[in-house]
This record gives structure tokens, C-alpha cells and sequence, in this order.
């Protein structure tokens, strides 16, 4: 993110959403969508600025629908997503379809169970350890599809590992030409955070104290300076991989915010961390791209860098670019999480991980700035 003044580099953008999710015919609320965010879902979501604000009211309805939709559905819980501007809840028994439809939600039979697709999911992460094949790119429960769907290399050899993850549960492969890497960069000018004089990334999310980003972007004890180049703080913690957040503590010059920068757009104020779920809308910003957004394809996807592999991520169909690592996420004014890696660009689009912020906040025993 761009940053003129310390308060500025020591804020960042989160991400958009809605929680794993039912349908339901929405009423979009009264409820403006922060000005940052409508040009941005414009230009990337191919929307106009009254369907912006439609869509985003009803994506803040679908999260506190939820709840109540998932309770109805019990253990027949298949997973949620957003369609269409209604919230669909999966159910593998259709008793429960209007018991859950009673709350709002569309429902859809499915054949398996969220808890079944998670320790199928659980069980691949297992399997790989902290490093899978090269050409397995990562995997992640897919609700729509109501499998867990495994990316790999279109042509590269990676059977044995593909065998083992199918006797799993239920798995389904993808291939794919991506090459998720992570995206952290080299020195240019812009919004940006420094480690030790030399990489960039972008800042994350104020927390009391400091700022949360990526885990790849530094490790404890290293240095870090602002855009302006002057001391900004030291990691105090990271984790990557495996994870990979991290947070800075900021010295007495730097006092943390809840403005997160809209590149011109004007800045979002972040309110809270309610997470996003599948299909929701979402925005990021980061020191080298700027806004730019997408929708949620999946949570708590795994996903297989060279370094090593990483969970617990979510998978969007938004742009990213090396020095936007770390750069916040945001669903409304809602804090989201922090850039990890993906593939492709903003000139041809791409795939990017956000890692969420409340497990970061957890991890770390950190509160959020809200305003």
C-alpha cells in the first residue's frame, strides 16, 4: 500500500466475505459499501456501482444468516457458498432441507458431510508433511463440488501422491498450470514495508503494538523500515511454512491505525474480523498492485510453494504481484487476512492465498485496531 507517513505504512487492507454459507434471497441492507472497495469490484467483478453495493449488503446479510442455517442442517452440514446473491447450504440428508430453508437459505443435497470433506482434506495435509511433490500446487475443500479438489501440474508426474490422496475420501483432480509462488519482491517504490534494507512487502493489519503480514517476508529479529526508509519496528514473530503470518512490533514513532489504503479510492476503515466464506466478494491491497479484487473459492486450502507447503489458507481469483505479500484483505470493512502467494499477474489474472487474520490475531494473542 502506498504510505506518505508512518501511520500509513503501519495499516493495511484485509479481506471480503461472507462465512461458509447458505442461500437465501437476500434484501440488500441500507448499508454503503466502503468507497474503496466500488471501483475496485467494478473493474474486477464487471459490476456497476449500484450492483456493488447490492451485492456486498447481501453478502453482510448471508454472514449472520448463516449461523442459523448450519445449526438447522446439524451434523448433515455439507458446506456453504454464496450464489448468485443467495447463500447455499449443502445438506446429505433432505429431511433437513426445510429445516434449513426455514431460516432463508437455499439448500442443495449433497453426498458428503463438511466434517467428512475436512479429514479428507486433514488427512492430505498429513500425508504431505511439510513438503509435498513439486508438481502437486495444493488442495482444498471445494464446497459447490462437494469435494476436495487436488491441483496439479498438467502433464508432471505426480501418481503415487494423487493415489494416496483419492483413498483418502473424496477427491478430485485438477490440472492445472499454475505455479504458486510466494510474493514477496525486490526493492521499488511504493507503499511498502522493508526487511533488513533489501525485500519488500506490504503491511497487514494494525494490532496494538504494531502490524500482522506474511510469515515469508521475515523472521524474528529482522529489521524493518518504512516506505519513507526511516525505523519502523522487528519481527517479534513468524511462521512460515506451515503458516505464514508473522507480526512487527512498531517503535514509539508509529502508531497503528485502522485505515487500511484504498489507492486513491478512498481509505477503508476496518471494523471487526468476521470471516468470508466461498463465493463472497473480495479486495486486497498491496505496495505493488494496489486494489484489486475477486471472489473466495475456497477456505482452508493447503497450498505447495517451494519453500515448502502451507495450510489453512483461503483461495481467491484475485491478482496479486511480488511486493504484495502481507497486504490485507478485506470484505466490506471487515478484515480478512493477509497476502501469501498465488500464481499469475495482474495483466493476465491469477490465483491468490490470503492467510486469515483471526488466526493470526490467535496465534499470537494480538488484538486488531478497529475503528
Amino acid at each position: 500500500m502506498r504510505s506518505s507517513s508512518p501511520t500509513r505504512v503501519a495499516t493495511l487492507l484485509g479481506a471480503i466475505g461472507l462465512a461458509t454459507g447458505a442461500a437465501v434471497a437476500l434484501t440488500p441492507s441500507a448499508t454503503a459499501a466502503p468507497e474503496a472497495l466500488v471501483p475496485a469490484l467494478q473493474r474486477d467483478l464487471g459490476l456497476t456501482a449500484a450492483q456493488v453495493d447490492q451485492r456486498l449488503a447481501r453478502e453482510s446479510d448471508a454472514r449472520a444468516l448463516l449461523p442459523s442455517a448450519e445449526s438447522a442442517a446439524g451434523a448433515a452440514f455439507g458446506g456453504s457458498w454464496f450464489d448468485g446473491g443467495t447463500l447455499v447450504v449443502g445438506v446429505t440428508d433432505a429431511a433437513k432441507r426445510a429445516a434449513v430453508e426455514a431460516t432463508g437459505a437455499r439448500t442443495a443435497v449433497v453426498a458428503h458431510s463438511a466434517g467428512r470433506l475436512a479429514e479428507t482434506k486433514a488427512a492430505i495435509d498429513r500425508q504431505a508433511g511439510a513438503k509435498a511433490p513439486s508438481a502437486v500446487t495444493g488442495w482444498y475443500v471445494d464446497a459447490p463440488s462437494n469435494s476436495v479438489v487436488l491441483t496439479v501440474r498438467a502433464g508432471a508426474d505426480a501418481q503415487s501422491f494423487v493415489d494416496r490422496a483419492k483413498a483418502a475420501g473424496p477427491v478430485r483432480v485438477v490440472e492445472t498450470t499454475e505455479a504458486p509462488r510466494t510474493f514477496a519482491g525486490a526493492i521499488v517504490g511504493g507503499n511498502a514495508y522493508y526487511i533488513d534494507g533489501s525485500s519488500r512487502c506490504s503491511v497487514g493489519f494494525s494490532v496494538d503494538g504494531g502490524f500482522v503480514s506474511a510469515g515469508h517476508c521475515g523472521t524474528p529479529g529482522s529489521s524493518v523500515t518504512g516506505a519513507d526508509r526511516s525505523a519502523l519496528g522487528t519481527f517479534r514473530g513468524s511462521s512460515f511454512p506451515g503458516n505464514d503470518y508473522s507480526w512487527v512490533a512498531s517503535n514509539s514513532s508509529w502508531t497503528p491505525s485502522p485505515t487500511v489504503n484504498g489507492y486513491g479510492n478512498g481509505d477503508v476503515t476496518v471494523a471487526g474480523s468476521t470471516e468470508a466464506g466461498v463465493g463472497s466478494s473480495v479486495c486486497r491491497s498491496g505496495s505493488t498492485t494496489g486494489w484489486h479484487c475477486g471472489t473466495v473459492q475456497a477456505t482452508n486450502a493447503t497450498v505447495n510453494y517451494a519453500e515448502g507447503t502451507v495450510t489453512g489458507l483461503t483461495r481467491t481469483n484475485a491478482c496479486a504481484e511480488p511486493g504484495d505479500s502481507g497486504g490485507s484483505w478485506v470484505s466490506g470493512n471487515q478484515a480478512q487476512g493477509v497476502t501469501s502467494g498465488g500464481s499469475g499477474n495482474c495483466s493476465s489474472g491469477g490465483t491468490t492465498y490470503f492467510q486469515p487474520v483471526n488466526e493470526i490475531l490467535s496465534a499470537y494473542g494480538l488484538s486488531l485496531v478497529t475503528g
